[in-house]
């Protein structure tokens, strides 16, 4: 179950469910994998709100990993959408908010 104040944004796909978190090594392994230069440049690029395929996969498996999934990039992107992109991209937006520093209470 995941724990919202550790950061911690829970993911069904398909019937399996995942924990996302981004932790402090999840966040370096994006600004690697995304070129970024640092932690606000990372930021600013994600508050754009304009992802590519590429950068989603990245980011959730950056998460996952860090939710404690040992999943490549490669499994990453074989997982089932099922046709929930929506759900997907609010629980990285969860988590993203997290790791930026939304402090608002578990609902």
């Amino acid at each position: 179950m995941a724990n919202r104040r550790r950061g911690e944004v829970a993911l069904a796909l398909g019937p399996e469910r995942y924990t996302l978190c981004l932790t402090l090594g999840a966040l370096a392994e994006l600004e690697d994998a995304l070129g970024a230069s640092d932690l606000p440049d990372l930021a600013a690029r994600f508050a754009q709100g304009r992802l590519k395929g590429r950068d989603l996969i990245a980011l959730l498996g950056a998460a996952l990993r860090g939710g404690g999934h040992a999943l490549d990039d490669a499994a990453v992107a074989a997982l089932p959408l099922g046709g929930d992109l929506d759900a997907i991209a609010a629980a990285i937006g969860a988590a993203l908010a997290a790791a930026f520093g939304d402090a608002s209470p578990d609902p």
